[in-house]
C-alpha cells in the first residue's frame, strides 16, 4: 500500500483538475445543446406469438424495398417500413406474413399515411392487432407505436 504526502497530493490534484474541468464543461454544454437537436422518428412494434414476444425498430428510410422482413417463431414474417428523412415521416407501410412451404402468405397490408402526431413521446399507431391464420388458427399479435415525427 503506497502513502501519499500532501505535496504528492497536490501534484496528482493540480494535474487532474484541468481534465476534470474541461470534462464537466463538455457535460454542460452537451445538456444546454442537446434540446435544440431533433431525434430522428422511430417506429417500435411489439410483435407476439406463441406467448414470445419481441420488438422490431424502424427508422426513416428514402428506399423501402431493402428493408427486410423479421421472421416471427418461424411462422409468421413482419416487415415494418417507414419512408422519409430523419424525423418527416412520408408514410408507413407494415406488412404481416404467413410462411408456408411454397412461399410467404400476405395476411396484412397496413398503409398509414400523415399527418401523424408530432413529439418526442410515443404514441399508438396501430392499436392492438390479432392475426389468425393457418388450419391451426396460429395467431400474431402486434402493436406499432409511433415518435419523433416532426412536421
Amino acid at each position: 500500500m503506497r502513502w501519499w504526502c500532501s505535496h504528492e497530493l497536490h501534484q496528482i490534484v493540480a494535474m487532474k483538475l484541468p481534465l476534470r474541468l474541461i470534462t464537466l464543461a463538455l457535460g454542460f454544454a452537451t445538456g444546454l445543446f442537446s434540446p435544440m437537436v431533433s431525434a430522428d422518428a422511430l417506429l417500435r412494434c411489439e410483435l407476439t406469438y406463441a406467448g414470445s414476444t419481441q420488438v422490431l425498430e424502424a427508422t426513416a428510410v428514402r428506399d423501402p424495398y431493402p428493408v427486410p422482413s423479421v421472421d416471427i417463431g418461424g411462422r409468421f414474417w413482419f416487415k415494418a417500413v417507414m419512408v422519409g428523412q430523419a424525423a418527416r415521416v412520408d408514410y408507413i407501410k407494415l406488412y404481416a406474413y404467413l410462411d408456408t412451404p411454397k412461399q410467404a402468405l400476405l395476411l396484412q397490408e397496413a398503409v398509414y399515411l400523415p399527418p401523424f402526431q408530432t413529439g418526442s413521446a410515443p404514441y399508438s399507431l396501430t392499436g392492438r392487432q390479432h392475426l389468425y391464420a393457418d388450419v391451426m388458427e396460429r395467431e400474431l399479435i402486434y402493436h406499432c407505436s409511433l415518435q419523433g415525427v416532426q412536421p
